[in-house]
């Protein structure tokens, strides 16, 4: 694109900020352009509810194109220029029917093209890097199957690519006359790469085997290459294939090319790149590096630095230092743990401020990423610490597996070793140990203060799933169905018992806690503001000491906070300041 004076005046297709004045809420979940890039179909959220409205607007004049669908997803992919494939959800806002759109008529008359009737799977959706085929994913916590639709014969409807197998989990790329399968067994729990011919799909070639120490976490095809981002070791990786012509016979992979990172510890995501192209693009960040996206050449392996966010008030990153310890469980397991500080403040003799962070669920992985908010609490001489506990999934598919169902404990114990192994260390002490977690983190919370309140000085629980055992008895709650194959199923005696010995609400006991920060969100559809109210009452009625308990919810939010900018940005202010007052670190006023 031309820049400079030659460059042609900027067109505006969809200004958010405007959107957003009418709004105490507003969030687009999703903006695709169409095929030959007139037009652009957005999805629109402006209660937090996670329930999104979908426009067709012509992208040169803005104008609406045909009336808005409304009740979906945020999940939609163009067939084609005139139409658009999305999913709608049932009473508990599980996405279970996909619909076929054509511009320009009533949302009535659209097509139901699968509709999901067990209560354990929900639907998705998204397009093939070549735009060739749209993927639609049945999944539950366990299992993924896959349905296919060709984009040049929409006609034909949705098919079988995958078929519902118990304990298998696929999903599928495409790239010339193959589709790419990532699959997921109780064998190969950390996944294996196969490919099949489009007019054969039982046909498979093993591309990449299952490996005990590396997890293949996602791939991406281009028209010569393959990407793999993977695991090990707890840390993120990717590697780049060369693939054979499009018609020449596929093989397993050879000779895969490693992207070097710089930082002991870091975060990488792909971005978008273009399928014809040998230019991989990924942004690249660590605790003390800002988001920087590179484009990687995958024929000369070499990297060049695009863009790097900017921060503002002298940032220079190499006054920080980022690494990573190994804390050992009670059973003798090693809990990787991401650390940051600044090397001129922080002393490592025990006496300073400390906050740290876990999450350990669904076997999500927390990478440690760059948060300019986050160096207001490094500046002040805070060492920042995330606990990568079991549960999470930056060790592999066992690490999430042994943080779950009747394991779930396993999560609270690792976070509060890993407490213990920073003490040890001298990284802080139990008076200057602040921890922070959301949602399933913010159920982290709730249970290592009822454990151990006597370890941390200050404690904050963002919208925390803390009802654990009322909530998954009710069906009629949204998630709950599916979400048995995560936490158990409490209709059965044995996870009832052991949900209620860990839930937060049904252990708060008659004891000194910590200072606690709760939070919640009037419009959040996954953790019910009422969960974390219950859990402050009970906490008001039960504890022993007078330290500070605070409840904040959210009147014009659901669970991802508030939508603005500078509104999240006042809400990490409002957390910090509630932990820099229980430290005495609130500067006194000046005298005037």
């Amino acid at each position: 694109m031309p820049t400079g004076s030659e460059a042609p005046p900027e067109h505006v297709i969809l200004d958010e900020n405007v959107k957003a004045k009418d709004h105490a809420f507003y969030k687009i979940g999703a903006f695709k352009v169409s095929p030959n890039h007139r037009l652009v179909a957005y999805a629109e959220d402006t209660k937090g509810d996670e329930i999104y409205t979908i426009y067709v607007i012509d992208a040169e004049t803005r104008s609406p194109v045909g009336e808005p669908l409304v009740g979906v997803t945020d999940n939609i992919e163009w067939v084609g220029d005139d139409a658009l494939l999305y999913i709608t959800m049932d009473e508990i806002l599980r996405p279970y029917k996909v619909w076929f759109h054509k511009l320009r008529t009533n949302q009535s008359t659209d097509s139901c093209l699968y509709h999901e009737k067990d209560d354990m799977f929900s639907l998705d959706l998204e397009a093939s890097e070549s735009k060739k085929y749209l993927f639609v994913g049945s999944e539950s916590k366990t299992t993924r199957s896959i349905f296919y639709v060709d984009t040049s014969k929409p006609e034909n409807g949705l098919m079988v690519l995958t078929p519902r197998l118990e304990g298998i989990d696929t999903s599928v790329s495409h790239r010339g006359n193959h589709f790419f399968i990532k699959r997921r067994s109780d064998e190969a729990y950390n996944s294996e790469l196969l490919a099949c011919p489009l007019n054969d799909v039982n046909a498979t070639t093993m591309l990449l085997p299952h490996r005990e120490s590396v997890k293949i976490q996602d791939i991406r095809l281009f028209s010569d290459h393959l990407v793999v981002y993977e695991r090990e070791k707890g840390l993120p990786r990717v590697t780049c294939y060369s693939l054979p012509a499009v018609g020449e016979p596929l093989q397993s992979l050879q000779g895969g090319q490693t992207v070097d990172f710089v930082d002991p510890v870091y975060s990488v995501e792909p971005e978008e790149s273009q399928f014809s192209s040998s230019i991989l693009r990924f942004s690249f960040s660590s605790l003390r590096t800002p988001p920087s996206t590179y484009d990687y050449d995958m024929n000369t392996g070499v990297s060049v630095l695009k863009k790097i966010e900017t921060i503002l008030g002298g940032f220079d990153s190499s006054k920080y230092v980022t690494k990573r310890e190994w804390a050992i469980a009670q059973d003798g397991t090693h809990v990787p743990i991401s650390i940051a500080y600044r090397k001129d403040l922080v002393k490592l003799d025990g006496s300073d401020p400390l906050l740290l962070y876990g999450y350990g669920s669904y076997e999500m992985c927390v990478d440690p990423s760059f948060k300019a908010s986050r160096l207001s609490l490094l500046d002040r001489g805070f060492t920042y610490a995330i606990a990568h506990i079991r549960g999470g999934g930056e060790m592999g598919r066992k690490w999430y597996e042994n943080g779950k169902y009747l394991h779930k404990k396993n999560t609270f114990t690792d976070f509060i070793d890993c407490a213990e192994y920073l003490i040890e260390k001298k990284y802080c002490t139990k008076e200057k140990l602040c921890i922070n977690g959301r949602s399933a983190g913010g159920l982290l919370m709730g249970a290592v203060v009822n454990m151990r309140p006597d370890l941390f000085k200050a404690a904050v629980a963002g919208v925390p799933f803390v009802d654990v055992l009322t909530t998954m008895l009710d069906p009629t709650i949204p998630l709950t169905t599916a979400e048995w194959e995560e936490w158990g199923d409490p209709r059965k005696e044995e996870f009832y018992y052991y949900m209620k010995s860990y839930s937060p609400v049904d252990n708060v006991k008659a004891q000194n806690y910590p200072a606690i920060l709760v939070t919640a969100g009037l419009h959040d559809s996954r953790v019910l503001y009422s969960e974390p109210a219950k859990f402050v009452a009970k906490l008001r009625e039960m504890k022993t000491d007078s330290n500070l308990l605070l409840f904040k919810c959210e009147m014009g939010a659901g669970h991802f906070s508030k939508s603005g900018r500078f509104e999240r940005l006042q809400e990490d202010a409002f957390t910090y300041t509630f932990i820099l007052k229980i430290l005495n670190m609130v500067p006194a006023p000046p005298r005037g």
